[in-house]
């Protein structure tokens, strides 16, 4: 199946927040593709680093040619799996919205939020339940050194929870914002059955009676060359399970403070809360 027969929407958002998880739900409705990252964001860049500006081909390759050998991207990498609805997923995706929507005009963003202090425990969490891996998460030994330097370390804008922030709020307050959804980590966990309809009136598909009791996932090999065992995997039943936090009061007030999508005054984005998941339930 080509890519122009199939519908293309895209996950992305903060780490830690659920999109392994929302894949691993959307997976289960067979007309669906989902899963971890993929390679496809990358494969953009590169090839528009070759044939854009200053590279040596530049003068030989137009912008509609440019248009054909991206949408050829998405062809080729989804020719052989399943699925008339593909949901690929990247954390930089939200960086690349008038790119998304001019090769894919009906296309959906979901983008996977999370209380940032809670991103940052739930990474330092895996770090910690990994004492004998050296991490592929931090650049530099002393970035290691405390909790503090690996958690400002991430924050940076070419880092893993800084540059999908950045590219977050970006996709927030940009023109495009009205093809944006940001669902709530803690909101799909604790009432999929709620959440999960409200994604599929967004993205204009009939509804799926899912199984929120059997969810399964993972991707071993991933999380071992990353040195982070467990990253994408997904238990069989969808729940919240509360916990304390691990990381000292200042750092999490401080990186709770990074939670923007509170306020949409700002925005035409789309999101799922308290009140559109769960009725009646207080913020």
């Amino acid at each position: 199946m080509t890519a122009s027969a199939r519908t293309f929407h895209f996950i992305s958002g903060l780490p830690r927040s659920g999109s392994t998880l929302l894949s691993a739900i959307l997976r289960q409705n067979p007309r669906f593709h989902a899963g971890i990252s993929s390679p496809v964001a990358g494969l953009a860049h590169g090839v528009l680093a070759q044939v854009s500006a200053g590279a040596e081909s530049a003068p030989l390759v137009d912008a509609q040619q440019r248009k054909a050998l991206l949408r050829g991207l998405f062809d080729s990498y989804y020719s052989t799996l399943p699925g008339e609805v593909i949901f690929d997923t990247n954390r930089q995706w939200c960086a690349r919205l008038p790119l998304l929507l001019d090769l894919f005009p009906d296309a959906k963003v979901i983008a996977c939020v999370r209380n940032v202090a809670w991103v940052m425990d739930s990474i330092e969490r895996l770090y910690r339940a990994n004492p004998y891996e050296h991490t592929r998460l931090f650049n530099a030994l002393g970035g290691r050194s405390s909790v503090y330097t690996r958690l400002e370390g991430l924050t940076q804008h070419d880092q893993m929870v800084g540059a999908a922030w950045a590219a977050l709020r970006e996709a927030f307050y940009g023109d495009h914002a009205a093809s944006l959804l940001l669902v709530d980590y803690n909101l799909l966990a604790r009432a999929p059955q709620q959440v999960i309809p409200l994604v599929y009136d967004f993205i204009g598909e009939p509804a799926f009676a899912h199984d929120f009791d059997h969810i399964e996932y993972d991707a071993v090999d991933f999380d071992l060359q990353l040195g982070v065992p467990g990253l994408h995997r997904v238990r069989s039943k969808v729940e919240f399970q509360a916990r304390r936090t691990i990381l000292p009061p200042d750092l999490f007030d401080k990186y709770s403070k990074l939670s923007f999508w509170g306020d949409r005054s700002a925005s035409r984005a789309n999101v799922i809360s308290n009140q559109t998941a769960i009725p009646g339930e207080p913020s």
